[in-house]
C-alpha cells in the first residue's frame, strides 16, 4: 500500500530559503545529527512542494489563511494553518499545526460551519470557520 502525500503548497521565495538551508546543511561537513534530520525533512518538503498561489476553495486545509470566531467570547483570531517552516519571510502571522487540536478540529471545513475541540487544559473550545483564503 502507498501513501499518497499531500503536496505543500509555498511561495517561491519560501522554497528558495528552504533550498538555500538544505544546500548549507549539505555542504557542512561537520553536521550532526540534529541538522541531517533537518535535511531529510527539508528534502521531503522540497519534494512535495507546489509553487505559486494555493486555490481559492474556502475549504480550511494546510497553506490557508483562516479566521474562527470562537463562541466564549466572540473574539476572532486569524492564522494560517501550516508550518512556520513554509512561512519563509513573512514571520509576523500566528500558526497552528493541522495537528494541534484546533487544526484537527477545523480540517476540511468551510464558512460558517461550528467546530469544537479540547484544548490542552482540558477546557471545550467552540467557535466557526469565518474564513479560508489562500496564503499570499
Amino acid at each position: 500500500m502507498s501513501v499518497v502525500e499531500e503536496p505543500i503548497w509555498l511561495t517561491q521565495d519560501a522554497l528558495r530559503q528552504l533550498q538555500d538551508e538544505l544546500d548549507a546543511i549539505v555542504g557542512d561537513s561537520a553536521a550532526d545529527d540534529q541538522s541531517l534530520a533537518r535535511a531529510v525533512e527539508l528534502r521531503s518538503i522540497i519534494r512535495r512542494a507546489q509553487v505559486g498561489a494555493r486555490p481559492d476553495d474556502g475549504i480550511v486545509e494546510p497553506g490557508m489563511r483562516v479566521t474562527v470566531e470562537f463562541a466564549a467570547d466572540g473574539s476572532q483570531d486569524t492564522f494560517l494553518l501550516g508550518s512556520r517552516a513554509l512561512l519563509g519571510a513573512d514571520g509576523d502571522v500566528a500558526v497552528y499545526s493541522p495537528e494541534s487540536p484546533l487544526g484537527q478540529a477545523i480540517a476540511g471545513l468551510l464558512p460558517g460551519d461550528r467546530f469544537e475541540y479540547r484544548a490542552p487544559s482540558g477546557a471545550t473550545v467552540a467557535g466557526a470557520i469565518v474564513s479560508a483564503v489562500p496564503h499570499a
